[in-house]
């Protein structure tokens, strides 16, 4: 019998290639054609000359940067290759806005030329130059976003920021630290220009900076504005704000001292530096699109409008700062090796970004409490919810490691995901910082007290003082560097805590500083703070949903409640047990239906739209509200925590 059934499948095989042949002889089979040729690799040579970079950036009405550029050429060139920065420092993942830039025109000694656009590297034009070409102009524009759905919003009648990267080109086959350039910029009338580039000159309205790179140029923007103030804070450092109404300015000076603590807190951490000068670029703005990015002299930083003004009651949105600060450090000075590329075009690799963001991470927290830019209790409420997300919120993490995560930017390119909590989003930042929160509480362990994280940060990031460059690292220098701190299997924790799937929750440093997670009917002061300030309502460890302030579902937890009654992003709760929908509304059902109160035994009734479709669903959901927080499990003494956070220079 089985031998009958064998005889039958090779029949039934045979006579199935026969029909595949046959179907092969009567269809057509083209060939793979030959890729045009990939991009000229970059060299550490210098190119011909000094490419000049001008831009108009007044036209705040339709937010339109106008932009020439001249590039000179070596005798004999024949052929010149222009590019769009596209892998873009800071963004993890190719992010250039190749469609913004518009309107190209090319001239050779000031005739037009023709140009073509690379067709696999679109981002690159291609240009037959004439014999004896002696420099080449470019003119273009640069369309910024005027609606948020069209992208970051870089252009209002207040303020701008320029971004070099997004608004010129650069010649390929070089390193870009070997190209020189010559920028200027011409600004609104009276507007205030802060950025990082030396040698600034003033006429009118235009600005000139010295000739530099074009990787210090990439890395040194600019924020200007109509309303616009600045703050000395010591060693070099200075605070450039600018805000879409001069009221906004208004910081009381013992809030501005909280920065000034920040300076001197991050360079006793880390024992050096690697600026001459830094500035903090930021914008009180709801009308720019928001940012928070990291350079070496400089940072760009959006706070909300009333940050500065409404000091206490914005505390939640103060961490950027000092998040991107750290960077100059972390992620700019030490840089992972696969990370850092000699120009804007060779991918970048994120193996190590819970090196770079993780464990800056770690230090933005650390740091804005220590200065005062941020109150202990909101960062301690930082990390209920960090913990939280890890505990309960995240069920990914049994099948996506926290290194795996490091790809998210190049898979998701930062757009809304229908299911993060499932699918995982960039996790190496926050739990990057649970795990780096555990190894400094391991190190303090080990030594009675004596070292910790910050024993680290000075072997690590304080070497070298006053190199201002870029200085590589790999997994093995991390472990080396802990190792030499305190000896421990370094190796085995981070493979363990970060490369493998369904770990146990990174709750560990928590409970070794002395606290532990509890669940409150209330939310901590940090997410009160931030949930009030968006009127959003975030019911993720109770029916596992957050809502906007009309009821829209903007995430749904994965196998929650809300998850198994439908609930998706998108679609809007409009009754609550038959009320209209308010945020009262629902946390006073969720609280009716707890275990022990009257209506316990009651499902939560919801009707639903989603499109034109509404439907009556049933949550049999008995918990009643549940938020994160951080009990200290030593009350009236002082713990790990406590010392962690605790100021190092006042």
């Amino acid at each position: 019998m089985k031998y009958h059934t064998a005889l039958v499948s090779l029949s039934a095989l045979l006579f199935a290639s026969s029909a595949l042949n046959a179907q092969d002889a009567a269809r057509s089979t083209p060939m793979a054609p030959d890729l045009p040729p990939a991009m000229p690799a970059a060299q550490d040579v210098d190119y011909a000359g000094t490419v000049s970079l001008d831009i108009d950036a007044t036209d705040v009405t339709r937010g339109v940067y106008s932009v020439t550029q001249v590039f000179p050429v070596a005798a004999g060139t024949k052929d010149l290759i222009l590019m769009q920065p596209g892998w873009l420092p800071g963004n993890h993942s190719e992010t250039g806005p190749y469609s913004l830039l518009a309107n190209f025109h090319f001239y050779a000694d000031g005739k037009e030329i023709s140009w073509v656009r690379d067709t696999v590297a679109v981002n690159a034009f291609h240009l037959a130059l004439p014999e004896g070409t002696k420099a080449v102009t470019a003119s273009f524009v640069h369309t910024s976003p005027v609606r948020g759905n069209e992208g970051r919003i870089t252009m209002t009648r207040e303020m701008l920021n320029l971004q070099w990267e997004k608004m010129s080109l650069y010649p390929a086959g070089y390193y870009t630290r070997r190209i020189p350039y010559k920028a200027s910029v011409k600004v609104p009338a009276g507007w205030d220009v802060f950025t990082a580039l030396d040698g600034k000159v003033r006429s009118g309205d235009t600005l000139t900076w010295d000739v530099t790179d074009y990787q210090r140029l990439v890395d040194s923007p600019i924020f200007a504005g109509k309303y616009a103030q600045s703050w000395d804070l010591g060693h070099e450092v200075t605070m450039n704000a600018v805000a879409d109404k001069p009221e906004l300015l208004g910081i009381a000076p013992e809030h501005m001292e909280y920065y000034r603590n920040l300076v001197d807190e991050s360079l006793a951490t880390f024992g050096a530096r690697h600026f001459d000068t830094y500035d903090f670029l930021l914008a009180l703005t709801d009308r720019m699109g928001g940012i928070g990015l990291e350079h070496h002299r400089s940072s760009e930083n959006q706070y909300e409008p009333k940050a500065f003004i409404d000091w206490d009651a914005m505390d939640w949105d103060h961490n950027v700062i000092a998040h991107e600060f750290v960077h100059s450090w972390n992620g700019k000075y030490r840089r992972p090796a696969d990370l850092w590329t000699p120009d804007y075009q060779q991918p970048m690799q994120n193996t190590l970004m819970w090196v770079y963001e993780g464990q800056t991470q770690f230090w933005g927290y650390i740091l804005a409490a220590r200065s005062g830019v941020q109150s202990k209790q909101t960062v301690i409420d930082q990390f209920a919810v960090a913990a939280a997300k890890y505990l309960e919120g995240t069920p990914g993490r049994s099948w996506r490691s926290v290194e795996d995560t490091t790809h998210a930017p190049q898979l998701a390119r930062r757009r809304p995901l229908p299911f993060v909590s499932l699918t995982r989003s960039e996790d190496y930042y926050v739990e990057g910082a649970l795990t780096w929160l555990e190894a400094d509480q391991i190190i303090r362990s080990g030594t009675k007290g004596k070292k910790g994280l910050d024993d680290f940060a000075k072997a690590f990031f304080g070497m070298r003082d006053g190199d201002w460059g870029e200085l590589t690292y790999d997994f093995d220098e991390v472990v080396e560097t802990l190792n030499g701190v305190y000896a421990y299997d370094w190796a085995d924790f981070l493979k363990t805590r970060l490369y493998k799937t369904n770990q146990p929750a990174p709750m560990r440093g928590i409970e070794m500083a002395g606290y532990k997670l509890v669940w409150k009917e209330e939310p901590n002061s940090y997410e009160k703070g931030r949930a009030g300030y968006s009127n959003s309502l975030n019911l993720t460890y109770s029916l596992g949903v957050g809502l906007s302030a009309d009821g829209t579902v903007g995430a749904t937890l994965w196998d929650s409640p809300a998850f198994d009654a439908g609930l998706v992003n998108g679609s809007q709760i409009v009754a609550v047990n038959g009320e209209s929908y308010s945020a009262d509304t629902i946390k006073k059902a969720i609280t009716a239906a707890k275990t022990g109160n009257a209506a316990a035994d009651t499902p939560i009734e919801l009707l639903v739209k989603r499109g034109d479709h509404y439907e009556t669903v049933a949550i049999d959901y008995h918990q009643g509200l549940r938020f994160p927080w951080l009990e200290s499990t030593t009350p009236g003494k002082e713990n790990g925590f406590d010392r962690l956070l605790d100021a190092r220079t006042r």
